[in-house]
């Protein structure tokens, strides 16, 4: 036998988490899957969200519970809504047995699908890909809630809060703050989750503006999706496309055939409008913020028929009000959007 030294193995590092309540439990990143792990962070997130005693709390995406721990000490009751069987298993172990487990509700399902119940106030740490449709499904859920704070990607929080003139200030920054107020509080560096993910994080105040605007949705989404095609182009030129007057028209000559057949009235209605169709996928997974290219909708280069061409005049008309016509949507106010949305639709005109 040689005499050598035998060489130890070095016992590999263990890949579970330290938290005995982490332990065994891989997480997905494929589902969003990134646990809080600094106990000073989820500190600061239950302090800034400004909890009451007497607060029923919706918490979405619990993980393993490390802050559903810290909003059951500050509040009434928890609600956690959670897709992950081994999660939801996890969540009722830990808290079994303790002073906590009457207090806390746990839901298995996609928050998307699921008729959420009353709760006062909203603390969580979402999968990033459903952050839009998730924004607008809280803020369409009725009765309103008094606020969410919610942890996102460092990007969508910065196109929640941005304002007229900002880089990032976008149709999604319009339809948010059409029926929220929305603040940055704090800058989460990728470190501390377990797993980190690729970016980083922010977390952002939600608060519904009560009364929510008397605003049709789809008139609203429609009109805002035309002004946000290229929104460093004028409204000029955005307006003189041809698929966006050849849209505007049809709308127009649809609606006139039904003010006919009513005689004259379009009967609308006070009650809730759904806005929950306002979140968009596509803005969780797309950053693309206007690189000035011209859209696949072409400016109108000439009128061969006379009704199209009184048409288009009686758009530009409206535009012309105010010089919306050489303005632009990257500057436009929220006031100035619901002007604009209201000369047009004064003149006979919608977006749905």
């Amino acid at each position: 036998m040689a005499g050598g030294k035998i060489k130890k193995e070095k016992p590999k590092p263990s890949r579970a988490p330290s938290n005995h309540y982490q332990g065994g439990i891989s997480f997905h990143k494929s589902k969003g899957q990134h646990i809080l792990k600094n106990p000073l962070l989820v500190d600061t997130i239950v302090q800034k969200s400004g909890i009451k005693s007497t607060d029923v709390i919706l918490e979405i995406g619990p993980g393993t519970g490390n802050l559903t721990k810290k909003l059951l000490e500050v509040g009434k009751m928890v609600i956690a809504v959670e897709i992950d069987s081994r999660m939801v298993l996890e969540l009722q172990r830990r808290f079994q047995g303790t002073p906590f487990s009457n207090r806390l509700k746990v839901i298995q399902g996609d928050v998307l699908k699921t008729d959420l119940p009353y709760f006062d106030i909203c603390v969580a740490n979402i999968p990033y890909q459903i952050s839009s449709p998730l924004t607008f499904k809280l803020l369409n859920h009725q009765p309103s809630f008094r606020c969410a704070i919610i942890m996102f990607q460092r990007e969508f929080a910065m196109r929640l809060v941005a304002q007229p003139g900002d880089t990032l200030y976008c149709r999604l920054s319009v339809n948010t703050q059409l029926y929220a107020r929305v603040n940055h509080l704090l800058k989460v560096g990728k470190n501390n989750f377990r797993p980190p993910p690729k970016v980083d994080s922010s977390v952002v105040r939600i608060e519904p503006r009560k009364p929510l605007p008397k605003v049709n949705p789809k008139e609203w989404d429609g009109f805002i999706r035309i002004c946000f095609i290229r929104k460093n182009k004028t409204l000029g030129a955005i307006f003189r496309m041809k698929n966006v007057l050849s849209m505007l028209e049809k709308n127009y000559k649809t609606l006139q055939a039904i003010q006919t057949s009513q005689n004259g009235s379009l009967e609308g209605t006070d009650a809730q409008m759904d806005i929950s169709g306002l979140g968009d996928h596509k803005e969780d997974h797309s950053m693309d913020l206007d690189n000035g290219t011209d859209d696949e909708m072409e400016v109108e280069d000439g009128d061969t028929d006379v009704e199209v061409s009184e048409f288009k005049e009686k758009v530009l008309a409206v535009l012309k009000e105010r010089n919306f016509y050489e303005k632009r949507s990257s500057k436009l106010t929220q006031e100035e959007f619901l002007y604009l949305l209201s000369r047009f639709n004064m003149a006979g005109i919608h977006f749905s």
